[in-house]
C-alpha cells in the first residue's frame, strides 16, 4: 500500500491506496491547520483501512509549487515516514494532480492548472487534450492576452486550481475557456501516478529532497504594531 499526502494549498488531504484503488481517505480545508491535522488524518486513514504502518510499500507527497508552509509540512512528514519505515519516497508534481482530476471529468479538453501565488500571480502549467505540457510551469502575473498563444487553437480548456477563479475575468472573451471550481487538490488523485513511479523505482533521495517552491519565500509584514 502507498500512503498519499497532499498539503500544497489550504486543503490537507490524505489517502491510502492499494494499487490504484483507494481504501481510505480524508480531506479538510482549514487554513493554517496542516501542522495540527496532518498526523491525525494519517492515523484516521490507517485505522479506517485496518492497516499497519509495516504494510506500507511507499509514501508519496505532492512536491509543489504551492504554499510554503503546507509543502514544508507535507514533505517533512513524508520524509519522516520514509526514513522511519525504510520505504521509498515518491514525489508528485502538484499541478499534474490538478490535471489528473480535470481529465476525469473533461477527457476531451485541455487543462489550465493554476495555484494561487498571492496578489495577481499564479503558478501555472497548461496541458493539451492529450495531457502533454504545452506551457511549462512558471510563476505568472495574470494580464490580458497572457496565454493567447496556447489557448487560441480551437481546443476547449478547463481552468482548475485555487488560482483559477481570480484569473477568469482575463479570459472572459474566450468561449473555449471555462472555470471548474469543483475539482480540488486531493490525495486520491495521486494513486495512479504514485503506483507508476513505484513500479519504475522512481524515488527521491530522502536526505536531499526538498519541496519545489518555484519562488523564494517573501515574508509579509504584520499590520499589527510591533509585530513582523
Amino acid at each position: 500500500m502507498i500512503l498519499l499526502l497532499e498539503t500544497s494549498t489550504e486543503i490537507c488531504s490524505v489517502a491510502l491506496a492499494n494499487g490504484e484503488d483507494i481504501v481510505a481517505s480524508r480531506m479538510i480545508s482549514i487554513p493554517n491547520s496542516h501542522s495540527q491535522k496532518l498526523s491525525l488524518l494519517i492515523q484516521e486513514v490507517m485505522d479506517e483501512a485496518g492497516a499497519k504502518y509495516s504494510e506500507l510499500s511507499a509514501v508519496a507527497v505532492s512536491k509543489g509549487p504551492g504554499s510554503y508552509t503546507g509543502l514544508r509540512i507535507g514533505v517533512s512528514t513524508a520524509k519522516g515516514f520514509a526514513y522511519g519505515l525504510d520505504i521509498p519516497l515518491i514525489s508528485i508534481e502538484t499541478l499534474r494532480i490538478l490535471e489528473k482530476g480535470a481529465k476525469r471529468k473533461y477527457a476531451e479538453s485541455g487543462v489550465v492548472a493554476m495555484i494561487d501565488a498571492r496578489r495577481m500571480e499564479v503558478y501555472c502549467e497548461i496541458y493539451d487534450a492529450k495531457g502533454n505540457v504545452i506551457k511549462p510551469l512558471s510563476a505568472d502575473v495574470i494580464e490580458e492576452g497572457i496565454y493567447d498563444e496556447y489557448l487560441n487553437n480551437g481546443t476547449d480548456f478547463v481552468f482548475v486550481g485555487n488560482g483559477a477563479k481570480k484569473s477568469m475575468p482575463f479570459f472572459a472573451d474566450k468561449p473555449n475557456c471555462r472555470l471548474e471550481e469543483d475539482i480540488l487538490l486531493n490525495a486520491e488523485l495521486m494513486a495512479e501516478m504514485a503506483l507508476e513511479k513505484l513500479e519504475k523505482k522512481d524515488f527521491e533521495d530522502i536526505a536531499y529532497f526538498e519541496p519545489y517552491y518555484l519562488k523564494d519565500f517573501v515574508a509579509i509584514e504584520s499590520k499589527v504594531k510591533g509585530l513582523r
